[in-house]
């Protein structure tokens, strides 16, 4: 074998094995990782946001989260559309402060995202109310937004 035959069969074997380990399962994970913890950020970044636009009745900034189409499911199982559930931050005398979530997790589906976590509110006489919920993202055209939300009041300590 000449010299230039085992250079050249040296790179192709090189070559091989770059794609090989490319195309591995473990290659595959870690890319799966990486776009998974950027979903994830994002999508904690629009609870975050969702949270501050509520506080501050932003109307618009709510609009731009959530979905036409959103399924909103109210504390007390009754739903409520978007633009229902806008009316009423719309109408919000400030009787109700909502603060930071007290946990909250994204878990990743591919362009699906779920958030759970907990919020609590206070209400007018300083009582403090903790529901947890459970967010649907889908990611569409590049960007998440919210599809549906639901919200179960605690009443068990813990």
């Amino acid at each position: 074998m000449t010299r230039r035959s085992r250079l050249v069969m040296t790179r192709s074997l090189a070559a091989l094995s770059m794609v090989l380990l490319l195309c591995s399962p473990a290659a595959k994970i870690s890319a799966q990782d990486s776009s998974d913890a950027t979903a994830r950020a994002q999508v904690l970044a629009l609870e975050k946001a969702w949270n501050q636009a509520y506080k501050a009745g932003d109307i618009k900034a709510l609009s731009a989260i959530l979905d036409n189409s959103l399924v909103l499911v109210e504390d007390d199982g009754s739903l409520k559309t978007k633009s229902e559930f806008l009316a009423t931050v719309k109408a919000a005398t400030g009787n109700e402060e909502q603060v930071a979530p007290e946990s909250l997790t994204v878990r990743v589906f591919g362009d699906t995202a779920i958030s759970i976590g907990v919020i609590a509110t206070k209400d007018a006489k300083g009582v403090k109310h903790r529901e947890r919920f459970i967010d649907t993202w889908v990611k569409r055209n590049g960007s998440w937004i919210c599809i549906a939300t639901d919200a179960t009041p605690i009443t068990h300590a813990g």
